[in-house]
């Protein structure tokens, strides 16, 4: 049975009830809730004297002077500039650059440096930075290499510049998505306009292609400042040993690493932090508004022509092989080494080191074993009812005549400007004070239902397009055979958006299964994931078990890619 005639076979007279308004009510109040469940709490907290969960509380700006006056909060501020300034300007260079080798020249191997490149997107920051740490940190096996050789070695992570060279080249592949989709639709008109004139390839690509990548180049800025802000792993891992603070640091010491949290405090550097976010973020939307000064593509665009780069093609691709085996390659192969090693130095043979011990190990200890079984129930049952949540939200929002759909398009958008130990606190807060909700809180729902906010606007931007680019005629067509919203949204918008829905599910599946901020307040006994075990393994200081885990993630996240994309078709990113 064909889309239209599933559509004229809907009863012929409406219902006495209109189904649709519960419905889409319905979607409004909870997307409400889970928005503002984590963020009404934290500001309650902000203005009291005591924990809120305490009687006998009264409203108070002591905890804001307490802040502005902490010696440490101020110096975490700094830090945190520093390293957002850095790791941005790291990232914006290396993602422009790669951009234009791998979008708009000749140079050899492209295509595979490409998809090599995007890797650091596919896994959370807190493994790229153990991988980092196992390679180059201090007793790093490059680090020991290089130190042999030449007796130092001219780097060190446990610094605000080291920071934010392993932030950088997380966020890089942002900014090379952003400008390769630039390079891509530009008018190849105004670069043959300026070959005529004489203009080589280099003058060309720094007189016409550079400033029309202009928008991608100013947005992807903002936007990696503002993740980066947000980091906590690699300040954490890298920051904490040399007592370098920032804010994210500052909250988790504050928050799941004090022996007796000041709730008062936590909840006002959590608020800034959420202040600043938001201000990024509404940035970020001026720039894309502004971007049609910049449109060049009109209705007979072609696909611009490769520049030719003639006697650096070679030396281009060295350089790209260079950086990819360094930052990407390296630390991940490390990492799988130091999984099936007792101890990674270049001093040892090893061969003579091989062991499964470390996986042994995690077999053998519940919790470990736990934190894994958690983490798959938590990406594939969460990211199911997440993506039928998101699905129906944003067919609510595009294809409906509710009268509050432009304020629920704002509502699904604005998790974005939420960080995720923002979001983790919020929900510690908001599970400890709302009756009833205090018996989810030793489980993994509590989870699920953190990182669907937490993820709201991932799941939208794979399935909005969709609905935008779709005719509504058929909708239409429904409606006019008696067919009422809800029939129209079950026979015609959902099959048809099946391919959409596939690629939500997918990406929000390896969403859930790496992060680990928003987990890290909320987890208990019982409910641990894979991000919440690293972290411990971590600070035990038990590296083999750390790297086998870590093996076990960056496994399922690869297969999830490769099942995402060679089976599904989906595309991963943008």
């Amino acid at each position: 049975m064909t889309l239209q005639s599933a559509a004229f076979s809907a009863p012929a007279e409406k219902a006495s009830f209109p189904r649709h308004l519960p419905i889409q009510y319905g979607l409004a109040g909870l997307s409400i809730v889970l928005v503002g469940a984590p963020l009404i709490p934290i500001v309650y907290q902000a203005f009291i004297d005591r924990s809120l969960y305490d009687a006998g509380q009264s409203f108070t700006l002591a905890n804001l002077a307490k802040l502005l006056t902490n010696p440490a909060f101020g110096t975490a501020i700094w830090n945190t500039l520093l390293f957002a300034v850095i790791g941005t300007i790291i990232s914006q260079l290396i993602g422009v650059l790669a951009a234009v080798l791998m979008g708009r020249t000749d140079m050899p191997g492209r295509k595979i440096m490409g998809e090599l490149f995007l890797w650091p997107m596919y896994l959370s920051a807190l493994v790229l930075s153990l991988g980092w740490y196992n390679i180059y940190g201090p007793a790093g096996y490059a680090t020991l290499l290089t130190t042999s050789v030449f007796g130092v070695a001219p780097w060190n992570l446990y610094s605000i510049p080291g920071m934010a060279l392993v932030a950088g080249v997380s966020q890089a592949p942002v900014a090379y998505l952003y400008c390769l989709s630039s390079t891509r639709i530009t008018d190849p008109a105004l670069e043959e306009a300026a070959r005529i004139a004489g203009a080589g390839t280099l003058r060309t690509l720094g007189s016409i292609t550079l400033p029309l990548m202009l928008p991608a180049i100013l947005y992807s800025t903002v936007l990696n400042f503002t993740v980066i802000i947000e980091l906590l792993a690699i300040p954490l891992v890298f920051g904490s040993p040399a007592n370098i603070t920032v804010l994210t640091t500052f909250l988790y010491e504050n928050g799941v690493a004090a022996a007796h949290p000041d709730h008062g405090l936590l909840a006002t550097a959590a608020i800034l932090l959420l202040v600043v976010v938001c201000v990024l973020v509404w940035l970020q939307n001026r720039l894309m508004g502004n971007a049609k000064r910049f449109v060049t593509l009109g209705g007979k665009a072609t696909r611009p022509r490769l520049f030719q780069l003639g006697s650096l093609k070679w030396p281009a691709f060295a350089a790209m092989s260079i950086y990819l085996f360094l930052f990407i390659i390296a630390p991940a192969v490390a990492l799988f080494l130091r999984a099936f090693v007792s101890f990674l130095s270049p001093m040892i043979n090893i061969s003579d080191v091989l062991t499964t011990q470390n996986f042994t190990t995690l077999l053998e200890f519940p919790i470990y074993m736990r934190s894994i079984w958690n983490t798959v129930l938590v990406s594939t049952i969460g990211a199911a009812i997440a993506t039928v949540f998101i699905s129906l939200l944003a067919i609510t929002v595009h294809r409906s005549e509710f009268r509050y759909r432009n304020a629920l398009d704002y509502i699904a958008l604005f998790p974005r400007a939420v960080p995720g130990v923002v979001a983790g606190i919020g929900f510690f807060y908001a599970f400890a004070l709302i009756p009833g909700l205090g018996e989810l809180r030793n489980t993994i729902w509590i989870l699920v239902i953190a990182f669907t906010m937490r993820f709201i606007p991932n799941g939208y931007g794979a399935i909005s397009p969709m609905l935008l680019q779709m005719s509504q005629d058929l909708d239409r067509a429904a409606r006019i055979q008696g067919a009422d919203w809800w029939t129209a949204v079950t026979r015609i918008v959902l099959p048809l958006l099946q391919p959409a829905l596939i690629a939500c599910y997918v990406i929000l599946f390896i969403q859930f299964f790496k992060e680990y901020a928003t987990a890290i307040f909320l987890f208990a006994p019982g409910s641990e994931v894979i991000g919440t075990s690293l972290l411990q393994l971590w600070i035990q200081g038990e590296l083999g078990q750390v790297a086998a885990l870590a093996t076990l993630q960056i496994t399922i996240v690869a297969i999830a890619v490769a099942v995402g994309r060679a089976i599904f078709g989906v595309k991963l990113y943008g």
